[in-house]
């Protein structure tokens, strides 16, 4: 009696629901959808991050957007595809030929974004004296995590003008590409630390009040910085004061901006170990931030023709061929050796892809094939633009292309 109630409480489990189909990263919906207003490309260097974001923007220009590209990456590779001699920190127009949209696109300078914001938000006596201070001239142009707050500010700027229908940002390469997210709380801690406290004291709060706190300070801090480094910082935090609480305000409004609808990231990575390991660390840490992940594109991947022919059985043919001989049996036999590399390619690559997609099952793919040559004008990034965009078919080699699109943020 007692074990047939057991059995009777231990009802089998109903069969689990089947998974909903798999979809792909549709770039072409995400950058010409009117709802899409940011896109930032994330990812090592050397996978063609640049080149991607150039090509994301060029194709949103040509369905009829209004989009510029803001590169935070030093390198002179947008500049170069796009037909332009430089770029600098105002967008510069890009004569596109039948383009229904625009195409601007511009490159951060940090210290001429510090020097803007510092001429907006003081009185000009109060800017000249900011300007010409030399510990400011280090910060701005030199200090660390100052490039990254000044990207948030300026696609923050780019934002609040209203002016562009889609921003797309090609950030730097490496781990850093991500440290702008880091902007807000860099800059909280900075300003809420013991040393600006201490330095801030004196116009704060009355140089009497802070005297025997500061003049300790001071005389401990000048015998490592030097009496006139001490003095250069204190004149500037004291004349930058009243700017501070507006620094932290607009980049945390950039922050969240980052997190709501209508911003994505795009994470780009080539089909190698260490990419593809640069590759889940941003899928991690944007999902850690709740940020709006798009999906990954898989740059430079090497489909072969056909599969109908292994690796394996090439290169038996090859022998064959060789052994048989005849006119032109050397060029056959080459061309199905080098169809026999290019099968053992695709399958260490899908190989490293699955890899990739079995960590992060949720995470949408689109593989984009190796362009014949390097991309430097606007032709080549039409090419890509076609590949990042076009119809998503599965590849030959079974690179997985096809994955749960995330759920849009609302």
């Amino acid at each position: 009696m007692t074990q047939t109630t057991e059995r009777t409480r231990r009802a089998p489990r109903p069969p689990a629901p089947p998974a909903p189909e798999a979809l792909p990263l549709e770039l072409a919906e995400l950058i010409t959808g009117p709802d899409t207003r940011i896109v930032v490309c994330c990812g090592a260097g050397g996978v063609g991050k640049t080149t991607t974001s150039a090509a994301l923007a060029l194709a949103a220009a040509e369905a009829g957007r209004t989009v510029v590209v803001l590169t935070i990456d030093p390198a002179r590779r947008l500049a170069q595809s796009l037909g332009l001699v430089e770029l600098d920190n105002e967008p510069r127009r890009v004569d596109v030929p039948g383009a229904k949209g625009e195409l601007h696109a511009m490159m951060l300078d940090m210290k001429r974004t510090f020097d803007d914001i510092v001429v907006a938000h003081s009185t000009p006596d109060r800017a000249q004296q900011i300007l010409e201070n030399p510990f400011y001239q280090t910060l701005s142009s030199s200090f660390a995590g100052t490039q990254e707050y000044m990207a948030m500010e300026k696609l923050g700027q780019l934002r609040a003008g209203d002016r562009w229908d889609l921003i797309v940002v090609d950030t730097p390469p490496s781990r850093s590409a991500l440290d702008f997210l880091d902007a807000p709380n860099r800059m909280s801690r900075f300003l809420d630390g013991t040393m600006i406290r201490l330095l801030t004291a004196p116009s704060r709060t009355g140089f009497k009040i802070a005297s025997a706190s500061f003049l300790f300070f001071s005389r401990i801090i000048s015998k490592i910085l030097g009496g006139q480094l001490l003095r250069d910082i204190s004149s500037f935090v004291a004349a930058l004061d009243t700017m501070f609480g507006g620094f932290r305000e607009r980049a945390t409004a950039t922050y969240e901006l980052l997190r709501r609808p209508g911003t994505w990231f795009v994470v780009v990575a080539t089909p190698e170990p260490d990419a593809l390991r640069e590759a889940s660390y941003f899928v991690d840490r944007l999902s850690a931030e709740e940020m709006p992940l798009a999906g990954l594109v898989l740059n430079r991947t090497h489909p072969p023709t056909t599969t109908a022919l292994s690796s394996t059985r090439a290169d038996g043919a090859a022998e064959e061929v060789l052994e048989a001989g005849g006119e032109g049996a050397e060029l056959a036999a080459g061309a199905l050796r080098v169809h026999a590399e290019r099968m053992t390619q695709a399958s260490r690559e899908q190989h490293l892809a699955d890899r990739f997609t079995s960590a992060h099952p949720e995470v949408a793919v689109r593989t984009v094939p190796a362009a014949a040559g390097d991309v430097h004008d606007l032709d080549g990034l039409r090419g890509m633009a076609d590949a990042l965009t076009g119809p998503d078919g599965d590849t030959p080699t079974g690179v997985p292309r096809r994955r749960i699109l995330p759920a849009r943020r609302r």
